[in-house]
């Protein structure tokens, strides 16, 4: 087997190739990992409390913002406080996602240009650390849930959406990947797209509150996303409305992230 072949991509050789690729990065998850683990490790070498003062942050936010919101809403504390605290962390997740996925392949220009690996390592890389970085936050959403009595729907929808999340994850991190790699003012606009919505998608406010036209939510692309996952953790039915229109951006999301990623492949390197 040669060990570089210079002939170019034509026609349906980009998507074998794109395949190719993402099943060798699945081959090497546990590298994948082992690289996310390191990339923690690293952040907070040298901190005090390390990883914990996320959960701190986390625990102050929620505190202060709470009592806030609930007064301006004029909901119940014990209601809007599990309710604040789970969207918060969950958009935390979403939005660094989509910010930290643009610097997915520029940050690892060096293993690019060192050595032959698949692309996707350095998606599963992205993943690992953002997931590594959510979980920090998860003992706040635990206490709170134990202190106001949440129990989450213990039924097919509770995998379903983590399992959707994975898959969007993925999707998300190639996607702004590659656009990244070719674009290098791709952070601060996803940065502030996703300050825009933030303010649109019902992290703060509860879907509730608007009782006209609540249909449109479902054209935010975040709120389906966001409402698969939350909506069983808190214990609420989710609408097949909501499930199908979730499943439908996942399925756009993965063929544009998958077509951008065929297509521009064989550039990556050179664009890094």
């Amino acid at each position: 087997m040669p060990v570089l072949d210079l002939r170019p991509e034509r026609g349906f050789g980009h998507v074998v190739h794109a395949l190719r690729d993402i099943g060798g990065g699945m081959r090497l998850l546990r590298l994948g990992w082992t690289l996310g683990w390191l990339d923690i490790c690293q952040r907070y070498r040298g901190s005090l409390l390390g990883p914990f003062w996320l959960t701190l942050s986390t625990a102050i936010l929620v505190s202060a913002m709470g009592v806030l919101y609930a007064t301006l809403f004029h909901i119940d504390l014990a209601v809007y406080l599990p309710f604040l605290c789970f969207s918060l962390v969950l958009w935390s997740f979403l939005a660094g996602t989509v910010t930290e996925g643009c610097a997915t392949f520029t940050n690892a220009s060096g293993l690019i240009h060192a050595m032959r690996m698949p692309f996707f390592v350095h998606v599963e890389r992205s993943v690992v650390r953002n997931v590594l970085t959510f979980l920090h936050s998860v003992g706040v959403i635990v206490i709170l849930f134990l202190i106001f009595h949440v129990h989450p729907t213990l039924d097919w929808q509770l995998p379903v959406g983590m399992g959707l999340w994975l898959l969007d994850l993925f999707a998300i991190t190639l996607l702004m990947g590659v656009l990244g790699a070719r674009f290098r003012d791709m952070p601060p606009i996803a940065s502030n797209v996703m300050q825009i919505l933030f303010f649109i998608t019902p992290v703060l406010w509860k879907p509730d509150l608007i009782t006209l036209g609540r249909q449109y939510l479902l054209l935010d692309p975040c709120y389906p996303l966001i409402e698969v996952l939350r909506g069983p953790f808190m214990g609420s039915a989710v609408r097949p409305s909501i499930w199908w229109t979730a499943i439908a951006y996942s399925v756009a999301l993965w063929s544009i992230a998958f077509g951008l990623f065929a297509r521009m492949r064989s550039r990556l390197a050179y664009w890094v």
